[in-house]
């Protein structure tokens, strides 16, 4: 079982930026990829951007590729989520994800952040 503790979403101008963590318990973190998703009010819940378990590959939605860096450290348990030139229709909620490999990275899923970007 792994659980995971979203933190660093506020309000921010069109333009900022935010960093986005996610603390995660258990032995097998360093197995297990990563991912990032969003839902805006309304609709439906989108993949952000996603890390092997080594870190080596990442992956992004093309709405974000150029603005967000996606980043793990193994030793502390963590995933971060660097957000850049945020624009706001990247209002949303903000979830973490993990499963044992990518196309199971959805296995698990904090309780989400909020991020809200005023324009």
């Amino acid at each position: 079982q792994v659980q995971l503790v979203e933190s660093g979403g506020g309000l921010v101008q069109a333009g900022g930026s935010l960093r986005l963590s996610c603390a995660a318990s258990g032995r097998t973190f360093s197995s297990y990829a990563m991912g990032w998703f969003r839902q805006a009010p309304g609709k439906e819940r989108e993949f952000v951007a996603r890390i092997s378990s080594s870190g080596g590959n990442t992956d992004y939605a093309d709405s974000v590729k150029g603005r967000f860096t996606i980043s793990r450290d193994n030793a502390k348990n963590t995933v971060s989520l660097q957000m850049n030139s945020l624009k706001p229709e990247d209002t949303a909620v903000y979830y973490c994800t993990a499963g044992p490999q990518i196309a199971t990275m959805t296995r698990y899923w904090g309780q989400g952040t909020q991020v809200t970007v005023s324009s």
